[in-house]
Protein backbone atom coordinates (compact mmCIF):
# COMPACT_ATOMS: atom_id res chain seq x y z
CA UNK A 1 0.00 0.00 0.00
CA UNK A 2 2.88 2.38 0.73
CA UNK A 3 4.34 2.10 -2.77
CA UNK A 4 0.96 2.84 -4.37
CA UNK A 5 0.43 5.85 -2.14
CA UNK A 6 3.85 7.31 -3.00
CA UNK A 7 3.22 6.76 -6.69
CA UNK A 8 -0.17 8.50 -6.53
CA UNK A 9 1.36 11.38 -4.62
CA UNK A 10 4.10 11.70 -7.25
CA UNK A 11 1.53 11.62 -10.03
CA UNK A 12 -0.49 14.33 -8.30
CA UNK A 13 2.61 16.50 -7.92
CA UNK A 14 3.50 15.92 -11.57
CA UNK A 15 0.00 16.88 -12.73
CA UNK A 16 0.14 20.01 -10.57
CA UNK A 17 3.48 21.04 -12.01
CA UNK A 18 2.33 20.25 -15.56
CA UNK A 19 -0.75 22.41 -15.07
CA UNK A 20 1.42 25.48 -14.36
CA UNK A 21 2.71 25.99 -17.92
CA UNK A 22 -0.38 24.49 -19.52
CA UNK A 23 -2.87 26.91 -17.99
CA UNK A 24 -0.55 29.89 -17.64
CA UNK A 25 -2.20 32.91 -19.34
CA UNK A 26 1.21 33.99 -20.68
CA UNK A 27 3.23 32.09 -23.28
CA UNK A 28 5.48 29.36 -21.84
CA UNK A 29 7.94 27.42 -24.04
CA UNK A 30 10.73 24.89 -23.61
CA UNK A 31 13.85 24.40 -25.77
CA UNK A 32 16.38 21.59 -25.92
CA UNK A 33 20.16 22.09 -25.99
CA UNK A 34 20.15 22.50 -29.78
CA UNK A 35 17.64 25.37 -29.62
CA UNK A 36 14.69 23.30 -30.88
CA UNK A 37 11.22 24.12 -29.53
CA UNK A 38 10.05 21.02 -27.62
CA UNK A 39 6.99 22.46 -25.82
CA UNK A 40 4.66 25.42 -25.94
CA UNK A 41 1.38 26.10 -24.15
CA UNK A 42 -1.89 27.29 -25.64
CA UNK A 43 -1.19 30.93 -24.66
CA UNK A 44 1.90 30.88 -26.87
CA UNK A 45 -0.12 29.59 -29.81
CA UNK A 46 -2.89 32.17 -29.25
CA UNK A 47 -0.37 35.03 -29.11
CA UNK A 48 1.17 33.82 -32.37
CA UNK A 49 -2.26 33.78 -34.01
CA UNK A 50 -3.07 37.23 -32.61
CA UNK A 51 -0.02 38.58 -34.42
CA UNK A 52 -0.98 36.90 -37.71
CA UNK A 53 1.35 33.91 -37.32
CA UNK A 54 0.89 30.17 -36.77
CA UNK A 55 4.18 29.18 -35.10
CA UNK A 56 5.01 30.33 -31.54
CA UNK A 57 8.63 30.70 -32.63
CA UNK A 58 7.52 33.68 -34.73
CA UNK A 59 6.78 35.77 -31.63
CA UNK A 60 10.40 35.31 -30.44
CA UNK A 61 13.66 36.86 -31.68
CA UNK A 62 14.93 35.41 -34.94
CA UNK A 63 18.16 34.29 -33.23
CA UNK A 64 16.33 32.32 -30.51
CA UNK A 65 18.34 29.12 -31.13
CA UNK A 66 21.60 31.01 -30.46
CA UNK A 67 20.09 32.65 -27.39
CA UNK A 68 19.17 29.21 -26.02
CA UNK A 69 22.69 27.86 -26.59
CA UNK A 70 24.29 30.92 -24.98
CA UNK A 71 21.92 30.64 -22.07
CA UNK A 72 22.96 27.01 -21.38
CA UNK A 73 26.64 27.70 -21.99
CA UNK A 74 26.82 30.58 -19.51
CA UNK A 75 24.23 29.32 -17.07
CA UNK A 76 22.77 32.82 -16.92
CA UNK A 77 19.25 33.95 -17.74
CA UNK A 78 18.65 36.27 -20.70
CA UNK A 79 15.93 38.75 -19.76
CA UNK A 80 13.55 41.01 -21.72
CA UNK A 81 14.51 40.10 -25.28
CA UNK A 82 12.07 42.22 -27.32
CA UNK A 83 10.47 41.43 -30.66
CA UNK A 84 8.45 43.99 -32.64
CA UNK A 85 5.59 42.47 -34.68
CA UNK A 86 3.56 45.08 -36.58
CA UNK A 87 2.40 47.46 -33.82
CA UNK A 88 2.94 45.01 -30.94
CA UNK A 89 5.99 44.38 -28.77
CA UNK A 90 6.67 40.96 -27.22
CA UNK A 91 9.20 40.58 -24.40
CA UNK A 92 10.71 37.12 -23.80
CA UNK A 93 13.02 35.92 -21.00
CA UNK A 94 15.08 32.71 -21.17
CA UNK A 95 16.04 30.67 -18.07
CA UNK A 96 18.53 27.78 -18.22
CA UNK A 97 17.72 24.46 -16.45
CA UNK A 98 21.17 22.79 -16.39
CA UNK A 99 19.95 19.65 -14.58
CA UNK A 100 17.93 18.56 -17.62
CA UNK A 101 19.87 20.56 -20.25
CA UNK A 102 16.86 22.62 -21.34
CA UNK A 103 15.83 26.29 -21.41
CA UNK A 104 12.45 27.64 -20.35
CA UNK A 105 11.08 30.75 -22.04
CA UNK A 106 8.37 33.05 -20.68
CA UNK A 107 6.90 35.75 -22.93
CA UNK A 108 4.50 38.66 -22.45
CA UNK A 109 2.92 41.37 -24.58
CA UNK A 110 4.29 44.73 -23.32
CA UNK A 111 2.75 46.90 -26.07
CA UNK A 112 0.45 48.81 -23.72
CA UNK A 113 3.24 49.49 -21.23
CA UNK A 114 5.58 50.70 -24.00
CA UNK A 115 2.82 52.97 -25.39
CA UNK A 116 2.17 54.44 -21.94
CA UNK A 117 5.89 55.07 -21.43
CA UNK A 118 6.09 56.77 -24.84
CA UNK A 119 3.07 58.92 -24.00
CA UNK A 120 4.63 59.90 -20.67
CA UNK A 121 7.92 60.84 -22.34
CA UNK A 122 6.03 62.74 -25.02
CA UNK A 123 3.96 64.55 -22.40
CA UNK A 124 7.08 65.49 -20.45
CA UNK A 125 8.73 66.70 -23.66
CA UNK A 126 5.67 68.78 -24.56
CA UNK A 127 5.59 70.26 -21.05
CA UNK A 128 9.26 71.20 -21.35
CA UNK A 129 8.69 72.73 -24.78
CA UNK A 130 5.66 74.56 -23.40
CA UNK A 131 7.71 76.05 -20.55
CA UNK A 132 10.41 77.10 -23.02
CA UNK A 133 7.82 78.57 -25.40
CA UNK A 134 6.19 80.53 -22.58
CA UNK A 135 9.52 81.91 -21.40
CA UNK A 136 10.51 82.94 -24.93
CA UNK A 137 7.10 84.53 -25.51
CA UNK A 138 7.31 86.48 -22.24
CA UNK A 139 10.76 87.92 -23.01
CA UNK A 140 9.83 88.55 -26.63
CA UNK A 141 6.68 90.43 -25.56
CA UNK A 142 8.81 92.76 -23.43
CA UNK A 143 10.99 93.49 -26.47
CA UNK A 144 7.94 94.02 -28.69
CA UNK A 145 6.43 96.40 -26.15
CA UNK A 146 9.58 98.54 -26.28
CA UNK A 147 9.54 98.51 -30.11
CA UNK A 148 5.84 99.38 -30.31
CA UNK A 149 6.22 102.07 -27.67
CA UNK A 150 9.05 103.90 -29.37
CA UNK A 151 7.32 103.52 -32.74
CA UNK A 152 4.29 105.23 -31.27
CA UNK A 153 6.41 108.06 -29.92
CA UNK A 154 8.06 108.61 -33.31
CA UNK A 155 4.81 108.34 -35.27
CA UNK A 156 3.31 111.18 -33.25
CA UNK A 157 5.60 113.59 -35.14
CA UNK A 158 5.27 114.82 -38.70
CA UNK A 159 7.57 112.72 -40.85
CA UNK A 160 8.63 112.31 -44.46
CA UNK A 161 6.15 110.02 -46.26
CA UNK A 162 8.80 107.39 -47.01
CA UNK A 163 9.87 107.30 -43.37
CA UNK A 164 6.26 107.14 -42.27
CA UNK A 165 5.58 104.21 -44.62
CA UNK A 166 8.62 102.35 -43.30
CA UNK A 167 7.52 102.89 -39.71
CA UNK A 168 4.07 101.62 -40.62
CA UNK A 169 5.59 98.41 -42.00
CA UNK A 170 7.55 97.99 -38.78
CA UNK A 171 4.33 98.46 -36.83
CA UNK A 172 2.57 95.81 -38.91
CA UNK A 173 5.50 93.42 -38.40
CA UNK A 174 5.43 93.88 -34.62
CA UNK A 175 1.70 93.13 -34.58
CA UNK A 176 2.36 89.92 -36.52
CA UNK A 177 5.14 89.04 -34.07
CA UNK A 178 2.75 89.68 -31.18
CA UNK A 179 0.27 87.29 -32.80
CA UNK A 180 2.99 84.62 -32.98
CA UNK A 181 3.86 85.01 -29.31
CA UNK A 182 0.16 84.71 -28.49
CA UNK A 183 0.13 81.34 -30.27
CA UNK A 184 3.17 80.27 -28.25
CA UNK A 185 1.35 81.23 -25.05
CA UNK A 186 -1.75 79.36 -26.23
CA UNK A 187 0.35 76.26 -26.85
CA UNK A 188 1.85 76.50 -23.38
CA UNK A 189 -1.61 77.18 -21.86
CA UNK A 190 -0.51 80.55 -20.48
CA UNK A 191 -2.82 82.55 -22.74
CA UNK A 192 -6.05 83.80 -21.26
CA UNK A 193 -9.22 83.55 -23.36
CA UNK A 194 -10.16 86.90 -24.90
CA UNK A 195 -13.90 86.50 -25.33
CA UNK A 196 -15.74 88.75 -27.78
CA UNK A 197 -19.02 88.59 -29.66
CA UNK A 198 -17.60 87.35 -32.97
CA UNK A 199 -18.90 87.07 -36.49
CA UNK A 200 -17.84 83.47 -37.27
CA UNK A 201 -17.94 84.17 -41.00
CA UNK A 202 -15.48 87.02 -40.48
CA UNK A 203 -13.09 84.75 -38.57
CA UNK A 204 -13.21 82.17 -41.40
CA UNK A 205 -12.62 84.83 -44.05
CA UNK A 206 -9.64 86.18 -42.09
CA UNK A 207 -8.02 82.76 -41.95
CA UNK A 208 -9.01 81.84 -45.53
CA UNK A 209 -5.77 82.86 -47.25
CA UNK A 210 -3.69 81.04 -44.67
CA UNK A 211 -5.86 77.93 -45.16
CA UNK A 212 -5.23 77.84 -48.89
CA UNK A 213 -1.47 78.07 -48.38
CA UNK A 214 -1.68 75.39 -45.72
CA UNK A 215 -3.64 73.01 -47.95
CA UNK A 216 -1.42 73.37 -51.02
CA UNK A 217 -2.28 73.36 -54.70
CA UNK A 218 -3.74 69.84 -54.82
CA UNK A 219 -6.65 70.61 -52.48
CA UNK A 220 -9.49 72.93 -53.50
CA UNK A 221 -10.89 75.11 -50.70
CA UNK A 222 -14.55 76.16 -50.81
CA UNK A 223 -16.31 78.46 -48.34
CA UNK A 224 -20.05 77.94 -47.90
CA UNK A 225 -20.97 80.65 -45.38
CA UNK A 226 -24.53 81.51 -44.41
CA UNK A 227 -25.09 85.28 -44.42
CA UNK A 228 -26.66 87.09 -41.45
CA UNK A 229 -25.78 84.61 -38.72
CA UNK A 230 -25.90 85.60 -35.05
CA UNK A 231 -22.53 85.98 -33.37
CA UNK A 232 -20.77 83.61 -31.00
CA UNK A 233 -19.07 84.50 -27.72
CA UNK A 234 -15.57 83.26 -28.46
CA UNK A 235 -11.85 83.91 -28.58
CA UNK A 236 -11.00 84.64 -32.22
CA UNK A 237 -7.46 83.24 -31.99
CA UNK A 238 -8.67 79.98 -30.46
CA UNK A 239 -11.41 79.51 -33.05
CA UNK A 240 -8.84 80.13 -35.79
CA UNK A 241 -6.70 77.44 -34.15
CA UNK A 242 -9.61 74.96 -34.28
CA UNK A 243 -10.15 75.67 -37.99
CA UNK A 244 -6.43 75.31 -38.76
CA UNK A 245 -6.14 72.05 -36.80
CA UNK A 246 -9.12 70.55 -38.63
CA UNK A 247 -7.73 71.75 -41.96
CA UNK A 248 -4.36 70.12 -41.25
CA UNK A 249 -6.14 66.89 -40.34
CA UNK A 250 -8.12 67.05 -43.60
CA UNK A 251 -5.00 67.81 -45.66
CA UNK A 252 -3.19 64.78 -44.27
CA UNK A 253 -6.22 62.63 -45.14
CA UNK A 254 -5.97 63.75 -48.80
CA UNK A 255 -2.35 63.02 -49.86
CA UNK A 256 -3.42 62.83 -53.53
CA UNK A 257 -5.53 65.98 -53.39
CA UNK A 258 -9.24 66.57 -52.95
CA UNK A 259 -11.68 69.19 -51.72
CA UNK A 260 -12.19 70.89 -48.37
CA UNK A 261 -15.46 72.70 -47.69
CA UNK A 262 -15.77 75.05 -44.71
CA UNK A 263 -19.31 76.18 -43.99
CA UNK A 264 -21.50 77.87 -41.39
CA UNK A 265 -25.18 77.62 -40.54
CA UNK A 266 -27.61 78.26 -37.71
CA UNK A 267 -29.29 75.29 -36.03
CA UNK A 268 -31.89 74.97 -33.31
CA UNK A 269 -31.11 72.39 -30.63
CA UNK A 270 -34.09 71.04 -28.68
CA UNK A 271 -34.34 68.61 -25.76
CA UNK A 272 -34.46 65.57 -28.07
CA UNK A 273 -31.23 66.42 -29.92
CA UNK A 274 -28.45 63.93 -29.07
CA UNK A 275 -25.91 66.49 -27.89
CA UNK A 276 -22.22 65.76 -27.59
CA UNK A 277 -22.28 68.13 -24.59
CA UNK A 278 -25.07 66.78 -22.32
CA UNK A 279 -25.08 69.88 -20.11
CA UNK A 280 -25.67 72.27 -23.02
CA UNK A 281 -29.05 74.01 -22.84
CA UNK A 282 -31.51 73.94 -25.77
CA UNK A 283 -31.54 76.98 -28.04
CA UNK A 284 -29.89 78.43 -31.11
CA UNK A 285 -26.38 77.30 -32.03
CA UNK A 286 -23.98 78.26 -34.80
CA UNK A 287 -22.59 75.27 -36.66
CA UNK A 288 -19.11 75.35 -38.22
CA UNK A 289 -18.70 72.51 -40.72
CA UNK A 290 -15.37 71.24 -42.06
CA UNK A 291 -15.81 68.54 -44.71
CA UNK A 292 -13.12 66.74 -46.70
CA UNK A 293 -13.02 64.11 -49.44
CA UNK A 294 -10.16 62.18 -47.85
CA UNK A 295 -9.60 58.56 -46.90
CA UNK A 296 -12.09 58.61 -44.03
CA UNK A 297 -11.91 56.72 -40.73
CA UNK A 298 -13.18 53.41 -39.40
CA UNK A 299 -15.24 53.11 -36.22
CA UNK A 300 -12.24 52.15 -34.06
CA UNK A 301 -10.36 55.28 -35.12
CA UNK A 302 -13.42 57.51 -34.66
CA UNK A 303 -13.73 56.32 -31.08
CA UNK A 304 -10.24 57.62 -30.26
CA UNK A 305 -9.61 60.69 -32.45
CA UNK A 306 -9.93 63.20 -29.57
CA UNK A 307 -7.61 61.28 -27.24
CA UNK A 308 -4.38 63.18 -26.55
CA UNK A 309 -1.42 61.61 -28.35
CA UNK A 310 -3.58 59.32 -30.47
CA UNK A 311 -2.49 59.48 -34.09
CA UNK A 312 -2.64 57.24 -37.15
CA UNK A 313 0.28 59.08 -38.74
CA UNK A 314 3.84 57.81 -38.95
CA UNK A 315 6.23 58.51 -36.09
CA UNK A 316 7.42 62.10 -36.33
CA UNK A 317 4.55 63.14 -38.64
CA UNK A 318 2.08 64.17 -35.94
CA UNK A 319 1.87 64.86 -32.21
CA UNK A 320 -1.62 63.47 -31.71
CA UNK A 321 -2.60 66.80 -30.12
CA UNK A 322 -4.27 68.65 -33.00
CA UNK A 323 -7.79 67.25 -32.62
CA UNK A 324 -7.42 66.98 -28.84
CA UNK A 325 -6.61 70.71 -28.72
CA UNK A 326 -9.58 71.51 -30.97
CA UNK A 327 -11.85 69.43 -28.73
CA UNK A 328 -10.60 71.22 -25.60
CA UNK A 329 -11.05 74.67 -27.12
CA UNK A 330 -14.61 73.91 -28.26
CA UNK A 331 -15.52 72.57 -24.82
CA UNK A 332 -14.06 75.74 -23.25
CA UNK A 333 -16.53 77.65 -25.40
CA UNK A 334 -19.46 75.54 -24.08
CA UNK A 335 -19.82 73.75 -27.41
CA UNK A 336 -19.14 70.29 -28.78
CA UNK A 337 -17.88 68.49 -31.90
CA UNK A 338 -19.76 65.90 -33.96
CA UNK A 339 -17.90 63.68 -36.44
CA UNK A 340 -19.16 61.59 -39.34
CA UNK A 341 -16.82 59.49 -41.44
CA UNK A 342 -16.61 56.41 -43.65
CA UNK A 343 -13.52 54.72 -45.00
CA UNK A 344 -13.02 55.94 -48.56
CA UNK A 345 -15.78 58.57 -48.33
CA UNK A 346 -14.21 61.43 -46.39
CA UNK A 347 -14.92 63.02 -43.01
CA UNK A 348 -17.20 65.79 -41.75
CA UNK A 349 -16.62 67.70 -38.51
CA UNK A 350 -19.49 69.78 -37.09
CA UNK A 351 -18.60 72.26 -34.35
CA UNK A 352 -21.61 73.63 -32.49
CA UNK A 353 -21.24 76.84 -30.48
CA UNK A 354 -23.98 78.71 -28.59
CA UNK A 355 -25.31 81.71 -30.49
CA UNK A 356 -24.81 85.09 -28.79
CA UNK A 357 -27.85 87.03 -27.66
CA UNK A 358 -26.61 90.43 -28.80
CA UNK A 359 -25.20 91.73 -32.13
CA UNK A 360 -21.57 91.05 -32.98
CA UNK A 361 -18.93 93.56 -31.98
CA UNK A 362 -17.29 95.51 -34.80
CA UNK A 363 -13.58 94.88 -35.34
CA UNK A 364 -11.26 96.98 -33.20
CA UNK A 365 -10.37 100.33 -34.76
CA UNK A 366 -6.89 101.31 -35.79
CA UNK A 367 -4.92 102.06 -32.63
CA UNK A 368 -2.93 104.73 -34.45
CA UNK A 369 -6.13 106.76 -34.99
CA UNK A 370 -7.31 106.46 -31.37
CA UNK A 371 -7.81 109.69 -29.42
CA UNK A 372 -6.85 109.36 -25.75
CA UNK A 373 -7.09 111.90 -22.96
CA UNK A 374 -4.33 112.30 -20.38
CA UNK A 375 -4.39 113.55 -16.80
CA UNK A 376 -2.36 114.87 -13.89
CA UNK A 377 -2.63 111.91 -11.50
CA UNK A 378 0.39 110.24 -9.92
CA UNK A 379 1.29 106.72 -11.05
CA UNK A 380 3.64 104.27 -9.35
CA UNK A 381 5.33 102.37 -12.20
CA UNK A 382 6.94 99.04 -11.20
CA UNK A 383 8.87 97.23 -13.96
CA UNK A 384 12.16 95.31 -13.74
CA UNK A 385 13.13 95.82 -17.42
CA UNK A 386 14.93 99.23 -17.49
CA UNK A 387 14.37 100.01 -21.19
CA UNK A 388 10.67 99.19 -20.90
CA UNK A 389 10.29 101.16 -17.67
CA UNK A 390 11.90 104.26 -19.19
CA UNK A 391 9.74 104.03 -22.30
CA UNK A 392 6.51 103.76 -20.28
CA UNK A 393 7.59 106.74 -18.15
CA UNK A 394 8.21 108.88 -21.25
CA UNK A 395 4.84 107.94 -22.78
CA UNK A 396 2.83 108.65 -19.64
CA UNK A 397 4.64 111.90 -18.90
CA UNK A 398 3.68 113.07 -22.39
CA UNK A 399 0.06 112.54 -21.32
CA UNK A 400 0.61 114.76 -18.27
CA UNK A 401 0.92 112.11 -15.53
CA UNK A 402 3.40 112.28 -12.65
CA UNK A 403 5.49 109.10 -12.56
CA UNK A 404 7.22 107.44 -9.63
CA UNK A 405 9.39 104.44 -10.56
CA UNK A 406 10.60 101.20 -8.99
CA UNK A 407 12.35 98.16 -10.44
CA UNK A 408 10.95 95.62 -7.94
CA UNK A 409 8.18 95.11 -5.43
CA UNK A 410 10.58 95.67 -2.54
CA UNK A 411 11.74 99.01 -3.99
CA UNK A 412 8.11 99.96 -4.73
CA UNK A 413 7.26 99.60 -1.02
CA UNK A 414 10.00 102.10 -0.19
CA UNK A 415 8.63 104.60 -2.73
CA UNK A 416 5.12 104.01 -1.37
CA UNK A 417 6.20 104.92 2.17
CA UNK A 418 7.35 108.32 0.92
CA UNK A 419 4.26 109.12 -1.21
CA UNK A 420 1.27 107.06 0.03
CA UNK A 421 -1.28 109.87 -0.34
CA UNK A 422 -0.07 111.12 -3.71
CA UNK A 423 -0.18 107.81 -5.59
CA UNK A 424 -3.47 107.29 -7.47
CA UNK A 425 -2.62 104.21 -9.54
CA UNK A 426 -0.21 101.27 -9.43
CA UNK A 427 1.01 99.97 -12.81
CA UNK A 428 3.00 96.83 -12.09
CA UNK A 429 4.55 93.94 -13.94
CA UNK A 430 3.40 90.55 -12.65
CA UNK A 431 6.74 88.74 -12.41
CA UNK A 432 9.54 90.57 -10.64
CA UNK A 433 12.75 89.82 -8.72
CA UNK A 434 13.45 90.02 -4.97
CA UNK A 435 10.67 87.68 -3.88
CA UNK A 436 7.57 89.83 -4.37
CA UNK A 437 5.36 89.62 -7.48
CA UNK A 438 2.96 92.23 -8.77
CA UNK A 439 -0.12 90.73 -7.19
CA UNK A 440 1.45 90.53 -3.73
CA UNK A 441 2.56 94.15 -4.04
CA UNK A 442 -0.89 95.31 -5.16
CA UNK A 443 -2.67 93.44 -2.35
CA UNK A 444 -0.39 95.03 0.24
CA UNK A 445 -0.88 98.56 -1.11
CA UNK A 446 -4.66 98.21 -1.59
CA UNK A 447 -4.91 96.98 1.99
CA UNK A 448 -3.36 100.28 3.11
CA UNK A 449 -5.28 102.38 0.58
CA UNK A 450 -8.54 100.66 -0.55
CA UNK A 451 -9.27 103.25 -3.25
CA UNK A 452 -5.97 102.65 -5.07
CA UNK A 453 -6.38 101.77 -8.77
CA UNK A 454 -4.31 98.84 -10.06
CA UNK A 455 -3.21 97.73 -13.52
CA UNK A 456 -1.36 94.44 -13.86
CA UNK A 457 0.82 93.98 -16.94
CA UNK A 458 2.58 90.89 -18.20
CA UNK A 459 4.18 89.24 -21.20
CA UNK A 460 2.32 86.11 -20.12
CA UNK A 461 -1.39 86.59 -19.49
CA UNK A 462 -3.82 87.20 -16.69
CA UNK A 463 -3.69 83.61 -15.42
CA UNK A 464 -0.09 84.04 -14.13
CA UNK A 465 -1.67 85.90 -11.21
CA UNK A 466 -3.58 82.75 -10.26
CA UNK A 467 -6.89 81.17 -11.26
CA UNK A 468 -8.78 83.15 -8.63
CA UNK A 469 -7.74 86.60 -9.91
CA UNK A 470 -10.92 88.59 -10.39
CA UNK A 471 -10.58 91.94 -12.12
CA UNK A 472 -12.85 94.15 -10.02
CA UNK A 473 -13.67 97.81 -10.44
CA UNK A 474 -10.41 99.73 -10.23
CA UNK A 475 -8.30 96.70 -11.23
CA UNK A 476 -7.35 95.99 -14.86
CA UNK A 477 -4.97 93.83 -16.87
CA UNK A 478 -2.74 95.07 -19.71
CA UNK A 479 -1.31 92.38 -21.97
CA UNK A 480 2.15 92.96 -23.41
CA UNK A 481 3.00 93.99 -26.04
CA UNK A 482 0.85 97.10 -26.24
CA UNK A 483 0.69 100.31 -28.29
CA UNK A 484 1.40 103.60 -26.44
CA UNK A 485 -2.20 104.72 -26.98
CA UNK A 486 -3.49 101.39 -25.64
CA UNK A 487 -1.38 101.99 -22.52
CA UNK A 488 -2.67 105.55 -22.15
CA UNK A 489 -6.30 104.51 -22.70
CA UNK A 490 -6.04 101.68 -20.15
CA UNK A 491 -4.58 104.11 -17.60
CA UNK A 492 -7.36 106.64 -18.22
CA UNK A 493 -10.13 104.02 -18.18
CA UNK A 494 -8.85 102.55 -14.92
CA UNK A 495 -8.56 105.95 -13.22
CA UNK A 496 -12.08 106.89 -14.36
CA UNK A 497 -13.63 103.71 -12.91
CA UNK A 498 -15.50 103.91 -9.64
CA UNK A 499 -13.68 102.25 -6.77
CA UNK A 500 -15.11 99.11 -5.20
CA UNK A 501 -16.48 99.91 -1.72
CA UNK A 502 -14.17 98.67 1.01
Amino acid sequence: FKDVTDRKQAQANFQKLAAFPRFNPNPVMEFDADGRLTYFNDAALQMAKATGNTDPLQILPSETDNLVKDCLATGKALLRQQTRIDHRTISASFFPIPAINTVHCYATDITERIDLEMQLRHSQKMDAIGQLAAGVAHDFNNILTIIQGHLGLVQDHKLDQNVSDSLHQISVATKRAASLTRQLLMFSRKQVMQIKNLDLNGVINNVGKMLQRLLGEDIALSLNLTVGLPGVMADAGMIEQVILNLAVNARDAMPKGGQLVVGTSAVWIDEQYPRGNPGAPPGQYICLTVQDTGCGMDVATLDRIFEPFFTTKEVGKGTGLGLATAYGIVRQHKGWIEVGSQVGHGTTFRILLPAAARPTEPPSGDTDLMTVEGGDETILLVEDEPALRDMVRVILEQYGYHILQAQSGVEALKVWKEYPREIDLLLTDMKMPEGMNGRELAEKLVEEKPGLKVIYSSGYSRDVAGPDLMLKEGVMFLQKPYHPKTLAKTIRDCLDQKSTPA
